[in-house]
């Protein structure tokens, strides 16, 4: 046996003999990494944070690997339970969501080492964790935030704390028990990631304010991200957005209309940076529609728009937000809301509307796109920058003219710009790159990834190991 391996069995061993010490715990679900309350949740996560960072780095993606393997094999289940829990989402493209996250999100080799060797000796930077990270989670995307956070943070020698979402309690606790289960069946700590049984207010502020949890990142709302930002503390924000997508008159219009469609309707357009509105040069408008028809969607009539605008959104405090009851819902179900009755095969509710209307201006997440005819390329651009709102998360844009395309990519400025393809290419799926739920447009990180949650820091030997 090698040097390396009698340290990594020496270590599997300190770690399994420390788990079998943990018989104070008395309810066998807390083993799995929920507990009754912050403080203990924060506890255990320290005491495993110290064991992790001590363990090579091959072994972290060994817990990795069998991370990938489970969210594979309970794929269906969380989908099933989402959807369940939340009331939100189609079961298929949730399924397809969770092997996404255990396909492409970046596991341990994205840790890189940048090295300078000269005269003067050699210099190293290198990636370290920052410890314990406390973490906010979504409904829309409960367990595989939690999947893919847990991943990118142990591979950075990191454990997680999550509040989840009290709307995505059972699955998002789920989720933390099972990369719980991973970690033990290769040998490796129980509590890389922990959670509360009941997630409130209360626990995210204990959470937000105790001194060993250096780093927060919050997927959600703008109040959550907030929140994080004005603890003190180093945060990672990844907020709302209301991505547009704009359709010029060079484009493939077959293709836009059907791309649009299928990047909206994913999962009833839960995701953030899935898109929000159209805005559409004129003269190709009715094109544009006559094939978002053919590819499933429902063309309102004027008349009924009012009757959508009034059930899906609510009027509180002197202005209009989401009715919850709506969002994520299939467009079948919100026609039958309204009295229409259509097929599964209508999954887009389409139509036209004015730059300013309510629907076009907030983030719905539901399966509605506002139509917004504009005279030309540069009020498109004009409108949609307006339209997205300064969030800097995502935009969408179908032209064969570069020159439009980069001018639009420069002056909206997303984390996330998605040319001629649905947006959920963005996310490796049908493009190239790695995948991320908690994309951080906010604080400037853009897609976050295992170096997102480490700390540089250089080691330098001054005139030695040069060996040229």
């Amino acid at each position: 046996m090698k040097v390396q391996d009698q340290d990594l069995e020496r270590i599997v061993q300190q770690v399994l003999q420390s788990l079998r010490k943990e018989g104070e715990v008395k309810d066998r679900s807390y083993t799995k990494g929920v507990f009754e309350n912050m403080e203990e949740a924060i506890a255990a996560s320290i005491k495993t944070q110290e064991e992790l960072r001590r363990m090579p780095m091959e072994f972290r993606e060994k817990i990795i690997a069998n991370i990938r393997k489970k969210t594979l094999q309970y794929a269906t289940e969380f989908a099933q339970m989402g959807v369940k829990e939340t009331g939100m989402g189609r079961v298929g493209d949730k399924i397809l969501k969770h092997q996404l996250v255990a396909e492409r999100t970046p596991g341990t080799e994205d840790i890189q080492v940048t090295a300078w060797s000269g005269d003067r000796g050699l210099t190293l930077i290198e990636q370290g964790p920052f410890g314990v990270i406390g973490a906010v989670t979504p409904s829309t995307n409960p367990s595989e935030t939690i999947i893919c956070n847990t991943i990118g943070m142990i591979a950075g020698g990191n454990t997680v704390v999550f509040n989840p979402h009290p709307g995505a309690i059972q699955v998002s606790n789920y989720a933390v028990s099972m990369v719980n289960e991973a970690s033990m069946e290769v040998g490796g700590p129980n509590h890389i990631a922990t959670s509360v049984i009941k997630p409130t207010l209360g626990t995210a502020d204990i959470l937000f304010k105790h001194p060993k949890v250096p780093l927060l990142v919050a997927t959600g709302g703008p109040g959550v991200v907030t929140s994080i930002l004005s603890s003190g503390k180093r945060g990672i924000g990844a907020g709302a957005g209301n991505p547009p997508v704009v359709v010029d008159e060079t484009a493939d219009i077959p293709k836009a209309a059907m791309d649009i469609i299928n990047g909206a309707t994913f999962d009833n357009n839960l995701p953030c940076i899935a898109e929000k509105e159209v805005i559409v040069v004129k003269e190709v408008a009715d094109e544009l529609i006559h094939y978002m028809i053919q590819s499933g969607s429902y063309l309102l009539e004027e008349s009924a728009v009012e009757q959508l605008t009034n059930m899906v959104l609510e009027k509180k405090d002197g202005r209009l937000i989401l009715n919850r009851n709506w969002v994520g819902k299939d467009a079948s179900a919100i026609l039958a809301g309204m009295g229409i009755i259509v097929d599964d095969s209508i999954r887009c509710i389409i139509f036209n509307a004015p730059k300013d209307h309510p629907l076009v201006v907030e983030e719905l997440m539901m399966p509605i796109l506002g139509i917004v005819r504009v005279e030309d390329v540069d009020e498109a651009i004009e409108v949609a920058t307006i339209l997205e709102q300064g969030n800097r998360h995502s935009a969408h844009m179908h032209s064969k003219n570069v020159d439009n395309l980069t001018r639009f990519g420069q002056i909206i400025d997303t984390a996330i710009f998605v040319k001629n393809a649905p947006s959920y290419a963005a996310l490796g799926f049908g493009g190239e790159g790695y995948c991320t739920f908690t994309i951080a447009s906010r604080t400037g990180e853009g897609l976050t990834s295992p170096r997102t949650f480490t700390k540089s820091r250089r080691c330098v030997m001054a005139d030695s190991l040069c060996i040229r």
